[in-house]
């Protein structure tokens, strides 16, 4: 479990999100995305293929992390939702937030 930071074509910073995003690791997830932002990287796409679970605090980060990325004039997206984790951002509206693609191949297109 953990994240993992990667370059994408189109120089789109990949942060794949693997087995939970809770509490624990939020910061984390936080400081890879403003760290790209300070590095003057604008493009983010976070991947959630690998994401069984992801808590309130979580979802709170990735509010927080589409904000600071929208007000710096870059563009975050999340892909591969499972069914679980696409009902959770429907039901609490988070899907109007984020473009979200079924695949990360998808979303890297989308840039």
């Amino acid at each position: 479990m953990g994240l993992v930071k990667s370059s994408g074509p189109g120089g789109v910073t990949v942060v794949r999100i693997v087995g939970q995003l809770i509490v624990g690791n939020r910061q984390e997830l936080k400081a890879m995305v403003q760290e790209g932002l300070d590095g003057g990287e604008t493009k983010f796409l976070i991947d959630c293929t690998d994401t069984a679970y992801i808590d309130s605090s979580g979802l709170g980060a990735l509010v927080t992390l589409a904000r600071k990325v929208r007000e710096s004039g870059g563009d975050l997206r999340i892909a591969g939702l499972n069914e679980d984790l696409r009902s959770l951002f429907e039901l609490t509206k988070l899907d109007t937030l984020f473009p979200i693609a079924p695949t990360p191949t998808e979303a890297l297109a989308g840039f």
